[in-house]
């Protein structure tokens, strides 16, 4: 469509255009019910086939046996930085976790809350969290109930491309690169993400989670915010949120049946990031902190010499159609998310309107 502008927001963020083209075909009469699909009660099996589809198809992607579930809830990640720590930890329990910047530092703040015994084993602070910390440098406790890690960490720009090799399970809060890449989740206790990055809109988040991690959760949970509640009610518990696990639904069969899984999704992803870092670190203007081998492949941060640069450069890609570039509001600078809808044409787009705008300033840096 020629008056669609190419996004790079963090999130939410791009759509497939194949899968919005559907959902328009589709409004108003969703699978010759009559009804669109924000119109039919979460009882209907049209809702919950959309569910159990869901969850399905997840598995299959990402290779899950039997031993996991998948659910899908509301509260974003945010509420999962409680519910994790409530489900699988006891007051006074051990559990671990890695700080790699402003997601990470929300998670823990949240688990602190709970009267848990926790230890930050390793973090990247010591240098303003340009990178993750490797393999061998986390070291966990032998009682903790498990190490908790933010995957990909959308403000700073880094990424975890392999779990950590440890004795315990690990929680991962992969919001901004699920189903982005393949994963063994073996390792895996609790994985969740919520949708708005790479698999739909706002207001759902998958959770997967090892059922026998759940053997020993506490008895006393509030029923809403206890795995168990959803998994037995097939995620349907009370009124889900119909509409964003429909545009989820379509977002999974657009991943497996279009592109042809995650694998090919990876490889698309691969080209797209390896094209814009192979730019930014090629030109004098740009300058990307983070560390080469911790560079997250889903958002691509970036300075330029002086902030009146970057506003001009953010301000003259939105004038170019090409939105969302700008940083964190904690961090400024520039910021591109490359999340699984944004294409390789968009990012081809960006890199020409970089180029050109580089040369226009003829900046070189010093000897």
């Amino acid at each position: 469509m020629k008056d669609r502008v190419d996004n790079f927001y963090a999130g939410p963020g791009a759509l497939p255009l194949p899968v919005l083209e559907r959902v328009h075909s589709e409004f108003f009469n969703y699978n010759n019910t009559g009804m669109s699909v924000m119109e039919l009660s979460h009882r209907t099996d049209e809702i919950q086939h959309i569910i159990d589809d869901s969850a399905a198809r997840i598995k299959r992607m990402m290779n899950l046996s039997d031993e996991f579930e998948v659910i899908f809830l509301q509260g974003g990640g945010s509420l999962q930085f409680l519910m994790v720590p409530m489900n699988l930890s006891h007051p006074g329990d051990k559990i671990d976790y890695i700080d790699t910047g402003y997601w990470a530092e929300k998670a823990i703040k949240a688990a602190k809350s709970l009267g848990r015994d926790l230890e930050i084993i390793a973090a990247s602070s010591d240098r303003h969290h340009t990178y993750v910390p490797s393999s061998d440098s986390i070291k966990t406790r032998s009682e903790a109930k498990y190490l908790h890690l933010c995957t990909n960490n959308t403000v700073v720009g880094t990424q975890f491309h392999n779990f950590p090799e440890v004795p315990i399970p690990i929680v991962a809060d992969m919001s901004s690169d699920f189903l982005s890449k393949v994963i063994d989740p073996s390792p895996c206790a609790c994985i969740y993400a919520h949708a708005q990055k790479n698999v739909g809109l706002s207001g759902v988040t998958a959770v997967v989670i090892r059922k026998s991690i759940l053997e020993n959760s506490p008895d006393d949970l509030p029923e809403f915010l206890d795995y168990r509640t959803h998994i037995e009610r097939k995620s349907n518990y009370h009124t889900p949120p119909c509409f964003s696990i429909y545009i989820m639904w379509h977002i999974l069969r657009w991943i497996e049946e279009d592109i042809g899984g995650v694998e090919a999704m990876e490889k698309i992803n691969w080209q797209k990031s390896a094209a814009l870092y192979d730019f930014i670190d090629a030109t004098p203007l740009f300058d990307c902190p983070v560390e080469v081998e911790s560079r997250s492949r889903m958002n691509v941060v970036f300075t330029l010499p002086t902030k009146s640069l970057e506003e001009q450069l953010i301000k003259e890609a939105f004038e170019s159609r090409l939105v969302g570039v700008g940083g964190h509001r904690t961090k400024g600078g520039c910021r591109v998310s490359l999340y699984n809808a944004v294409t390789l044409d968009a990012v081809k787009h960006l890199i020409e309107f970089m180029d050109k705008f580089a040369q226009k300033t003829n900046y070189q840096k010093s000897a």
